[in-house]
């Protein structure tokens, strides 16, 4: 089943629950799906990996939204961003923990055969195409730098 159609299914359940947070959400995505198939040169249907890319960009949205409104003491505005990405993220592949994605660093390292941090850039080449979907890219950049100091 393609991301839209999943997308579709749960904005029908969430009307039905009125739930504001999940429609408003669920309707970000599917804007998003609909601007990325609209592109130039853009396929019919989204390839898979480019819809991971898609809700991980609108998780990173709302997540560093969230952290703003944060920092300038607006809660009662963060409170739904941090929301939305919880329904955001239900479309995303179970996410790597931070030992997971470490260990993964080390096989790729030992793969590339990087011995120090002027080696980062392939690395995280592969890293990110392995990864992709499954963690965040600050996290995969900062085990990497940690790993190759």
């Amino acid at each position: 089943m393609s991301l839209q159609t999943k997308v579709m299914d749960a904005l029908k359940e969430a009307m039905k629950a009125k739930d504001t947070i999940a429609l408003e959400s669920l309707r970000a995505i599917k804007s998003a799906i609909l601007l990325a198939k609209t592109e130039a040169g853009a396929a019919a249907e989204l390839a898979e990996e480019e819809e991971l890319k898609l809700l991980q960009k609108l998780v990173k949205q709302r997540k560093d939204s969230a952290a703003l409104y944060a920092q300038q003491g607006r809660n009662d505005l963060a409170e739904p961003e941090l929301a939305q990405v919880a329904v955001i993220e239900k479309f995303l592949p179970k996410q790597l923990s931070e030992a997971e994605v470490t260990e993964a660093v080390k096989a790729i390292i030992a793969e590339v055969g990087a011995t120090s941090a002027k080696d980062m850039g392939k690395v995280m080449g592969v890293a990110t195409k392995q990864l992709a979907g499954k963690t965040d890219g600050k996290v995969i950049s900062a085990i990497v730098k940690s790993l190759l100091a």
